[in-house]
């Protein structure tokens, strides 16, 4: 078969995140709930913010905002993991980024799988938070055994799902009938199951070595545990859950609200308790919740130093975990620390603080026909030839990603590691070395820069 008579892998991705949110509906209504609020709050932004919606328009983001998701999923064993990477890449989504979550007190380590270029991820931004279980983290040696002996039992993937992976390996694509199949099939890994793979007192047992632990190795697929949409006004959002019936986490995890949002905002509400049968009797497990997210501008490495550093001050004046109790004043002390970040995307700019994506004006344009651009970008900026957007931040914080897990699993699931990070051990479960987000950012950065200049 030709290259030519391939799916699109944007296509693949753009589909399967659809079908995933259609089957994530079903099986949490409150994620629909949550959906009609974020479309809500995010009308009511582009209708009274003009600049918000003219920056939308400008980058194109206003195409995927109303598609855009993330889904994360947790694994037991490296052959889970190295299969995930397989079947992603189908979809055109790479492992991106390293994530430690050991520190604030949760046993996995992480990557995102996303897709890497521009114009893929205005076709489809769907990403996946992947973690991996560190059950050397597991202090019972029996029940550390009996763990790895349960994941070993088990098959995440259907038949044909492998199949149709293989048969992409070896073609090099996908057929759209075989590709609409694939989707269907890899949707199986991330479909709930009410059913465990252990007795109830095995796993108490997991539980009380860690609620995610018992998560991961308890059930017979590694269920999707949240979908994600992206809202322009996360504290709207978080202000109107309770009048939709929802209850929302006490602190929205990242940086405090500012005129010009970066990185990454999150909040959620709290996980289901859902009715599960074990092998033996009947009990209860919660896993899954909705989570909201906002998105704002990628930082530069110098960016991020400043964000850790002033982050790790308010954390450090706080002195313990954020949680519903000290919610008001840790929100106080973000507020406080963070005015040292400059809250203007032209401040940002001039002090590489983030990255940026560039645009020729109208100006611009009818200056380049009549012969009158000098090629210095700078002054091109300053006579209002070209114009600037923040780029949009795609990836995770490991302690937001932290702080939702916990939040969801109780704060009685609070765990403290002496272990170190181990990247090269995550990278060789996953098969491949995980990509530099801020070297992709900085490609992303150069292209749009070499792009207008070629055309003014």
């Amino acid at each position: 078969m030709s290259t030519a008579s391939f799916a699109n892998r944007d296509d693949i991705r753009a589909s399967f995140s659809r079908a995933m949110s259609h089957m994530y509906k079903t099986e949490v209504p409150l994620y629909g709930t949550l959906m009609e609020l974020v479309a809500e709050v995010n009308d009511g932004v582009m209708t009274h913010q003009p600049n918000v919606l003219e920056s939308l328009k400008q980058t194109g983001e206003i195409q995927r905002l109303d598609m855009e998701r993330h889904g994360a999923i947790r694994v037991g064993t490296a052959l889970e993991l190295a299969t995930l990477a397989r079947l992603f890449a189908v979809m055109g989504m790479e492992p991106v980024g390293y994530y430690d979550l050991t520190p604030a007190g949760v046993p996995v380590h992480s990557t995102a799988f996303r897709a890497v270029h521009e114009q893929s991820l205005q076709t489809s931004p769907f990403r996946v938070f992947t973690s991996l279980l560190r059950l050397e983290l597991i202090e019972n040696d029996e029940l550390r055994t009996f763990a790895a002996q349960v994941l070993a039992k088990r098959e995440i993937f259907t038949p044909r799902a492998l199949e149709l992976i293989q048969q992409h390996e070896k073609d090099g694509g996908l057929s759209e009938t075989d590709a609409a199949e694939f989707v269907q099939q890899a949707l199986e890994t991330f479909r709930w199951h009410n059913t465990a793979t252990v007795s109830l007192h095995d796993y108490k047992q997991l539980n009380a070595q860690h609620r995610l632990i018992a998560d991961v190795v308890a059930f017979r697929g590694p269920h999707i545990n949240h979908l994600t949409p992206r809202t322009l006004d996360i504290d709207a959002v978080q202000v109107g859950m309770p009048g939709k019936g929802i209850t929302p986490k006490a602190v929205v995890e990242g940086p405090p609200r500012r005129n010009c949002p970066i990185l990454l905002r999150q909040t959620s509400f709290k996980a289901l308790e859902e009715a599960i049968t074990f092998i033996d009797e009947s009990g209860s497990h919660s896993a899954r919740f909705g989570e909201i997210e906002q998105r704002g501008a990628a930082l530069t490495p110098k960016g991020r130093e400043l964000y850790d550093q002033l982050l790790n001050a308010a954390r450090d004046e706080l002195g313990e975990f954020p949680n519903e109790a000290n919610a008001v004043r840790y929100a106080q002390l973000l507020e406080k620390t963070f005015q040292a970040f400059p809250d203007s995307y032209q401040e940002m700019r001039e002090q590489g603080l983030a990255y940026f994506r560039y645009f020729p004006t109208d100006t611009g344009i009818a200056a380049r026909n009549n012969g009158q651009l000098s090629n210095d970008l700078e002054q091109q900026i300053k006579a209002g030839h070209v114009r600037f957007e923040p780029l949009v931040y795609e990836d995770f914080l490991p302690v937001s990603a932290a702080g939702i897990f916990q939040s969801n699993l109780g704060d009685d699931a609070q765990s403290h590691y002496a272990t170190s990070s181990n990247q090269d051990e995550f990278q060789k479960a996953l098969g491949r070395q995980t990509l530099n987000e801020l070297k992709l950012y900085a490609d992303t950065q150069r292209r749009s820069i070499e792009t207008v200049i070629n055309l003014i």
